[in-house]
C-alpha cells in the first residue's frame, strides 16, 4: 500500500497540530469558548495579509470570496478591467458577467505576464472603469503578476479599486496588502494556509469599504458589511466553520513562529530546486515569464500525454500532482511546492517523476533530476 502525498496546488498537506486541533469535540459558534479562538485567528490573519484592516472569515471556498469581492464593491452595468491570463483570470470575468458587470478584458497568452503599462493604458482609455481584477498568481500557468507596480498604477485613481485573487499566493509569496495599495485581497484555506478547503478570507481597504457603501449588486450570505459588524464582536454573521477556524488558529500560529520572510524564502528554495531538476531532465518549463515560487508548470515531452504522468504518479507512487486545465489538459503537468511541503518530498517527487517518464518511454538517465535538485537544496543548506 502506498503512502499518499499531496503536491497539487490545493488542497495541500495539513500539519499534524492543526489536524489534532480540528479533531477535538465541536463547540458552539456563539459560545464563550469560541470567541477568543476567532479573536486570535482574526488578528493573526492581519499578519499574513500584512494589513491593518479587518480580514473577513467566510465559510466558503475561495471562489465564494471572489464572488463576494465583486458583489460587495460594484453595481449593475459598472465596468471592470479583467486580466485574463489563465483559467482563474477567466473566472473573474465569468463572475462579473453573471452579475451584469461589463468587462473590458486584457487577454494575455497563457504562460506570459501582464505588464503594468497595459493596465495603465486601459484605464486611461476607459476612466469609467470601477475595478481592476487580477490574480497575484495564476495557478493554471505558474505566472505571478507584478502586484506592487499594478498597485502604483491604480492607487491614485479615486474611482477605481484593485481586486486581487491571492488564493494560491497568500502565505507563500510576498503579498503586501497595505504597502502595495491592494484594495481587496481574497485568499483560501486550502493553499499555503495549510488547511482543508472550506474557508475564504477577504481583506478590504478603506477605499474599498467606500465602494461597498455604494454597491447595488444583490448580496445576502456574502454580505461584507454584515460580516465586518459581526467580526467586531469576534463572531461571524452566520454559522462559523468552527473546526476549520480552530485549525486556522494553529496554522497561523505556526506561520508567525516561523516568520513570513523565512517561509517565502523556503518556497523560493523549493521552487528553484524543482525548476532546476526538471530542466536537467531535458523538460521545458511552460511558464515563459515571471515564474512563481508556488508551483512549477512543465510541458510534457513530445508523444507523452501529461495526464498519463499524473495518473502513474498517483497510482504507482501515491503522489498527487496536477495536470493542465482547459486547453492545456494533456499538455502540461504542475508540481506544487506550496504550504506544508519539505525538501524530502521534493526529492521524492523528482525521483518518482524520473521513473514515470522512463516507464512512458522518455529517454532519461536516472538521477539527473534528483542530483540537480539536491545541489540546489544543499546550496541553501536548509530552506527553513
Amino acid at each position: 500500500m502506498n503512502k499518499y502525498y499531496l503536491l497539487a496546488p490545493g488542497p495541500t498537506p495539513v500539519p499534524s497540530e492543526a489536524l489534532l486541533a480540528m479533531a477535538q469535540p465541536i463547540i458552539h459558534h456563539r459560545s464563550p469558548q469560541f470567541k477568543p479562538i476567532l479573536a486570535e485567528a482574526k488578528e493573526d490573519l492581519k499578519y499574513v495579509f500584512q494589513t491593518q484592516n479587518d480580514v473577513l472569515i467566510l465559510a466558503s471556498t475561495g471562489t465564494g470570496g471572489m464572488e463576494g469581492a465583486v458583489t460587495n464593491t460594484l453595481s449593475p452595468e459598472d465596468k471592470a478591467l479583467v486580466v485574463r491570463a489563465g483559467k482563474f483570470g477567466e473566472r473573474w470575468a465569468e463572475i462579473c458577467e453573471a452579475y451584469g458587470v461589463e468587462t473590458i478584458n486584457i487577454d494575455i497568452e497563457w504562460g506570459r505576464c501582464v505588464k503594468p503599462e497595459q493596465i495603465a493604458a486601459a484605464l486611461d482609455r476607459n476612466p469609467e472603469i470601477k475595478a481592476v481584477l487580477i490574480q497575484a498568481h495564476e495557478t493554471s500557468t505558474g505566472v505571478k503578476f507584478p502586484l506592487k507596480e499594478i498597485g502604483d498604477v491604480v492607487k491614485d485613481r479615486e474611482n477605481t479599486i484593485l481586486i486581487v485573487d491571492a488564493i494560491s499566493a497568500l502565505g507563500a509569496m510576498e503579498v503586501k496588502t497595505d504597502a502595495w495599495h491592494l484594495d481587496v485581497v481574497v485568499a483560501g484555506s486550502q493553499k499555503a494556509l495549510m488547511l482543508p478547503p472550506g474557508l475564504a478570507f477577504v481583506c478590504l481597504s478603506e477605499k474599498a469599504w467606500r465602494f461597498n457603501e455604494n454597491s447595488k449588486l444583490p448580496k445576502y450570505y456574502f454580505n461584507f458589511a454584515k460580516e465586518r459588524k459581526a467580526l467586531a464582536k469576534n463572531q461571524t454573521a452566520y454559522t462559523a466553520a468552527v473546526s476549520l477556524i480552530i485549525g486556522l488558529r494553529e496554522t497561523l500560529k505556526r506561520i508567525k513562529q516561523t516568520g513570513l520572510e523565512k517561509i517565502i524564502a523556503h518556497h523560493r528554495c523549493l521552487s528553484q530546486a524543482v525548476k532546476t531538476a526538471v530542466q536537467a531532465m531535458g523538460l521545458k518549463l511552460f511558464t515563459k515569464e515571471n515564474p512563481s515560487e508556488i508551483l512549477t508548470a512543465v510541458e510534457a515531452p513530445d508523444g507523452i500525454d501529461a495526464q498519463d504522468i499524473v495518473k502513474i504518479l498517483r497510482e504507482d507512487y501515491g503522489i498527487t500532482i496536477a495536470g493542465g486545465q482547459a486547453q492545456l489538459k494533456g499538455k502540461i503537468f504542475r508540481i506544487s511546492h506550496m504550504g506544508y511541503v519539505d525538501e524530502h518530498e521534493i526529492i521524492m517527487v523528482i525521483a518518482a517523476l524520473e521513473r514515470t517518464l522512463i516507464k512512458l518511454g522518455y529517454k532519461l538517465t536516472p538521477g539527473l533530476g534528483v542530483k540537480a535538485a539536491q545541489e540546489v537544496l544543499l546550496s541553501h543548506l536548509s530552506c527553513i
